[in-house]
């Protein structure tokens, strides 16, 4: 386990060169005792331990950080993190705030080097010296050191300065184990009650699956997605919320926010049929999709909607229905075979069945490919026959 002392000798002339000879030997899990004895042979067991795990990480945080190959972590700090892309869009909004934005929990400082990247005074407060440091050191590898002051702060007993802006990311995670309820989150996400009457905005990362119909916040949630994969939510208070809820896909940053709406009909499967993004399901934004797209639903608790005309949309991928049926196997999979159906994607919202025994029992054969959309229409467990639409 990296602690500070190693983390200081990491920075050290000799740390640099056991991190070049750590990444010279390209590190895969199959190598890694091998490698390890490489590198304890030029350095001190616990210098080379370090090295060798930080190559590790940087490989790992590629898909998060554009700089990773020259950033520091800890692997559970990195589990955590923030991907750029999702941490720059969330800077936006405090772009226009006069006055420095305190990161709280900023651990290795992913949400603060894009805050400071705006040009933004940040103030990054932790209770842990270790992650501190990394985050100092990341801070000078995005150029952005002038913008960001750490503070050693137990945020349990910090008070927020009058009218302050405020970015709060509790660790969901310890020990390898997610905490799902907002009290187990560390520090708990109740300290924000002590926050509300004195800052003027505050931002809180939290897990995108938390129930936050069950909160006792008056606040929006964001549900972001990257690439249609849902990533993470944020809970916006004070001069920083919009809306109640909001959806935004990435990297584009298509957003998608509550309106009033009227009640959407339930209708069988017209022409067309559109898969939501999981972002605008979480954020519960189905009928303002619907509306937007003057769509109904097929059924009225399963996130499917339906047109007879295609209508472009970024929040929804579409389906050409050829054909709907009541859900039976049999009938299912003669009906595969007299189209010439030799290969199937099958999704499914609603369903119990399990798609890798289904395709299984459909015993495919034929040359034809179709999308199978195991759901119910109408209250009904049903199957559609369909073909996706090309993105535009």
């Amino acid at each position: 386990m990296l602690t500070l002392d190693t983390f200081r000798q990491l920075l050290t002339p000799t740390g640099q060169a056991a991190l070049a000879a750590a990444q010279s030997l390209q590190p895969v899990d199959a190598t890694l005792l091998r490698d390890l004895a490489t590198l304890r042979s030029s350095f001190t067991p616990e210098l080379a331990s370090a090295a060798l795990e930080t190559v590790l990480l940087r490989q790992r945080a590629r898909a998060k950080f554009s700089r990773a190959d020259r950033m520091y972590f800890t692997r559970e700090a990195l589990e955590q993190a923030s991907g750029e892309r999702v941490a720059r869009q969330r800077a936006l909004r405090y772009r226009d705030v006069d006055g420095p934005i305190y990161d709280v929990c900023c651990s290795i400082g992913g949400d603060g080097l894009s805050l400071a990247e705006t040009g933004l005074a940040v103030v990054g407060l932790d209770i842990d010296p270790l992650r501190l440091a990394i985050a100092e050191a990341n801070a000078a590898v995005y150029a952005v050191a002038e913008r960001v002051t750490f503070q050693l702060v137990d945020v349990r007993t910090w008070a927020v300065p009058q009218g302050a802006y405020v970015f709060f990311d509790p660790a969901r995670r310890s020990g390898g184990r997610r905490r799902w309820q907002p009290e187990d989150y560390e520090p708990p996400l109740s300290l924000i009650e002590a926050w509300l009457p004195r800052a003027a905005g505050i931002g809180v990362k939290v897990a995108p699956g938390i129930d936050y119909d069950a909160l006792p916040y008056d606040c929006e949630v964001e549900v972001v997605s990257v690439a249609g994969d849902v990533k993470e939510a944020c809970l916006w208070f004070g001069a920083l919320r919009r809306s109640t809820r909001s959806a935004v896909l990435l990297p584009e940053g298509h957003t998608l926010h509550a309106v009033p709406t009227p009640p959407i009909p339930v209708v069988a499967p017209l022409a067309y049929v559109y898969e939501p993004d999981g972002a605008v399901i979480r954020a519960h934004l189905v009928e303002q999709l619907a509306q937007q797209l003057s769509a109904a639903k097929i059924d009225e608790s399963i996130a499917f909607l339906t047109t007879d005309t295609l209508i472009a949309t970024p929040f929804a991928r579409a389906f050409r229905v050829l054909e709907t049926m009541p859900f039976n196997l049999k009938r299912l999979r003669a009906r595969l075979r007299d189209l010439g159906v030799g290969q199937v994607v099958i999704k499914k919202r609603g369903s119990p069945i399990d798609p890798q025994v289904l395709e299984k029992q459909l015993r495919l054969q034929g040359q034809r490919a179709l999308t199978i959309i195991l759901t119910h229409v109408q209250g009904q467990p049903s199957v559609l026959l369909c073909e996706p639409v090309p993105s535009a």
